[in-house]
């Protein structure tokens, strides 16, 4: 009978263990999985970034004001119909390697001609909601798109409006 008693409370000492023991695995394997998920995500992140336009690198450009100096560009939108008067300040970034647009930081004559007419066109045959706040970035992805052809595929490295007014 002794021998069946302490049968009977190293089973009772086992069963006590055993959901210790499962508690220490299931938190280890918890920690692996969490450390597991956190360095694919990282690396993920790391090896594609999600902001493209942020990724591109290049020498510093050269900042062209369009238009007028202090008025910027004055341009009917919509169509003559339409009555709208668009007033902007447009300001490119442009690749001073292209030297056959820029020379010594300055724009040649030949190159604003081509780069004006380009705008004002794009800007003349724009619907008005294309002129919508939430839009504005298609905008000028359009006109750097239009003016790098142009001018020739990485002349222009982004467009930034500084004044816009649509009356």
């Amino acid at each position: 009978m002794a021998d069946e008693e302490k049968e009977q409370e190293g089973a009772a000492e086992e069963k006590k263990k055993s959901p210790i023991i499962l508690v220490v695995v299931l938190v280890l394997v918890g920690l692996l999985l969490a450390g597991g998920i956190s360095f694919f995500v990282t690396t993920k992140m790391m090896s594609n970034p999600q902001n493209e336009s942020v990724s591109e690198h290049h020498d510093p450009g050269v900042f062209i004001k369009l238009g007028d100096a202090k008025e910027g560009i004055l341009v009917n939108v919509g169509g003559q119909k339409a009555g709208k008067f668009l007033k902007t300040s447009i300001v490119l970034e442009m690749n001073p390697g292209k030297k056959d647009n820029i020379v010594e930081g300055v724009l040649k004559p030949e190159a604003e001609t081509k780069i004006l007419d380009t705008t004002m066109q794009l800007l003349r045959s724009a619907k008005l909601d294309e002129f919508d706040a939430a839009k504005q970035d298609e905008l000028k992805k359009k006109m750097k798109d239009e003016l790098n052809e142009r001018l020739g595929q990485g002349s222009v490295y982004d467009v930034y409006i500084t004044s816009f007014l649509l009356q």
